[in-house]
């Protein structure tokens, strides 16, 4: 009996815990990530190695476990794919990673807590989430959609004094070069730009997924054409040649990290909770990203924290877990 109460426990709160390991995943990746474009890495060439990985590492799994439970693909959906994969690999994913050439890790972290209010706000227009204003879960979701962004504009607008460190640093990761300058301004565009595409993609990923029901597959065609098309815009952008190359440093293990666990795993988990429990449900796990990245940067790696990132943060939290509290509501 006891057994029994643990198993349907578990049941319950699977994609709670799946989301849990999603943003722990996710809050390594900025530091990884960081180090490997501070060594000298293009955030371009970045994303388009990593969907390779992922794609090559994806495949052998959704081609014999979906063998029979994969749809097939019409040319209506591949171009459904193609356009999933522009909303949410390449075309985000070179904004944000390069934004974090003008910014830190935990900025970004920060910024990206906007996807859960933007996500709501279009899927709401689009019919996707219910909204109901005479029920007190419905308000609750309005309430925290207004506090989140309210949040985000304290943390863009307020950055305050910075946070005294109480230590050195236990990790040590390299500064960034001379040749790039801190600018809050363009680094903060650019994630707005990436969140609201990241949004976008959410809500279209739960449409595609009743046609194409097969998450490993949806993931490996995702990783494909989005690497394909990082490329094409990486010939155009990058015209240094040997930014191609990689040795066995820094760049080839956060290639590796982020094509296996985040490219691949990370974005099938995703899909696999989207399914389950919509989209909004997905990106209300990010403020615990943001809390992870800026426990690492200021206690382990000694990062400069501001009090308004705090308050911001704290904020955004409040707001999103208000819009938690009125998505239980929804069956």
């Amino acid at each position: 009996m006891e057994q029994e109460k643990v198993s349907l426990v578990y049941r319950e709160f699977k994609p709670h815990l799946f989301m849990v390991l999603v943003q722990v995943g996710y809050a390594l990746l900025y530091f990884i990530t960081e180090a490997s474009f501070n060594h000298g890495m293009s955030p371009h060439v970045y994303v388009t190695y990593r969907h390779i990985v992922a794609a090559v590492v994806m495949f052998p799994f959704a081609y014999f476990l979906e063998r029979n439970a994969r749809p097939k693909l019409t040319f209506a959906l591949f171009m459904e794919i193609f356009v999933l994969s522009l909303l949410g690999v390449s075309v985000p994913l070179n904004m944000y990673f390069a934004s974090l050439n003008y910014t830190n890790p935990t900025f970004v972290a920060s910024m990206v807590n906007t996807t859960a209010s933007l996500t709501f706000i279009i899927a709401v227009a689009l019919r996707f989430e219910v909204l109901d204003l005479r029920n007190p879960r419905g308000m609750a979701k309005v309430i925290g959609t207004v506090i989140s962004l309210a949040g985000v504009l304290i943390m863009t607008l307020y950055k305050g004094p910075v946070m005294r460190n109480l230590w050195h640093p236990l990790i040590h990761i390299p500064g960034k070069s001379a040749a790039i300058n801190e600018n809050w301004l363009k680094g903060s565009l650019l994630t707005v730009s990436s969140c609201v595409t990241w949004s976008l993609w959410f809500i279209m990923q739960a449409s595609t997924l009743k046609r194409y029901p097969a998450q490993l597959s949806l993931t490996t065609w995702m990783c494909f054409v989005g690497a394909v098309q990082s490329a094409v815009f990486t010939l155009i952008a990058e015209h240094n040649s040997s930014a191609w190359s990689m040795g066995l440093n820094i760049d080839l293990w956060s290639t590796i990290y982020g094509g296996v666990v985040v490219a691949g795993l990370i974005i099938y988990i995703q899909l696999w909770c989207t399914e389950k429990k919509g989209p909004v449900f997905v990106t209300m796990f990010n403020p615990l990203c943001t809390i992870l990245v800026a426990i690492l940067a200021y206690f382990v790696l000694g990062e400069k924290l501001y009090l308004g990132s705090i308050i911001g943060a704290f904020i955004v939290i409040i707001g999103v877990y208000f819009l938690l509290w009125g998505k239980e509501g929804d069956q």
